[in-house]
């Protein structure tokens, strides 16, 4: 193994104490939510991710992990690093930050030719961090993590996202499942699923983007979930932050079930 991948996850930690002390003083309030510019993906960069971002960047011009940098806000990124992309989340869950709710995420995942091989995400209301390393595991804090073993819909705890007003294929789901939770954070609710917290994530607005999924996704399979599209084909993201997609990641024992009622 290279240098650069083997201290990877020790650098995501360094990086996650530093932001989540930087956005510390923001968390709960208005100037959190002040619009800077216009990301990358399209959507208005608020402060507190740009405080967040800038703590990234600043880190790995002194760590070059990758060559290609991809985060929500900067765009694609050209860095110092022989090799490799990180897929750059700086604040999952903005909302929730500006709003002051527990359950916003700092999201980094790292990709070579095109295969994802090692994912970091933390809370970073709290100290909870989730990691995988392709072929390895998943785990939380440092401890193996599992899917659930929930096989019935009507058992299930599922966090569902439906474009609003248009609640159409959410709601046949809905209507057979247990429990509905919103959580607001895709990279965490990947990793709840992947620690059997709730059973699936499926978000069905076509707006979440490589970035938010990237750690998540890798964090959740090798967990023992699955994940796909509306289809329950294999999930291809462009690596663009403009381009949103729709995806079903569940326990797996569920995945077929969950794909029947969204058809």
């Amino acid at each position: 193994k290279d240098p650069a991948s083997m201290d990877f996850l020790a650098v995501c930690e360094h990086i996650a104490h530093d932001v989540a002390e930087a956005i510390d003083p923001l968390i709960g309030t208005p100037d959190a939510g002040r619009n800077i510019r216009m990301g990358a993906d399209g959507t208005p960069t608020k402060h507190i991710d740009l405080v967040a971002e800038d703590c990234v960047l600043a880190h790995l011009a002194g760590h070059p992990l990758c060559k290609t940098l991809i985060s929500e806000e900067a765009g694609k990124v050209a860095m110092e690093g022989e090799h490799g992309t990180i897929f750059l989340d700086p604040i999952d869950g903005t909302y929730n930050a500006v709003a002051g709710i527990p359950f916003y995420a700092l999201s980094i995942a790292y990709a070579e030719n095109g295969y994802m091989k090692q994912a970091f995400v933390r809370n970073l209301a709290g100290t909870e961090t989730f990691t995988a390393r392709a072929g390895e595991g998943a785990f939380l804090d440092g401890r193996r993590i599992s899917v659930s073993r929930t096989a019935s819909l009507d058992e299930s705890a599922l966090s569902v996202y439906g474009r609003k007003f248009d609640p159409g294929r959410a709601m046949q789901l809905g209507q057979k499942i247990r429990r509905w939770r919103l959580l607001g954070a895709s990279a965490l609710e990947l990793c709840y699923t992947g620690c059997g917290r709730i059973d699936g994530f499926i978000d069905l607005r076509g707006t979440l983007r490589v970035t938010d999924a990237a750690a998540g996704i890798l964090i959740c399979t090798e967990a023992g979930g699955s994940v796909s599209d509306l289809d329950g084909d294999p999930l291809v993201f462009p690596d663009e932050v403009t381009i949103g997609r729709c995806m079903v990641a569940t326990n797996g024992v569920m995945h077929r079930k969950v794909i029947e009622y969204l058809r």
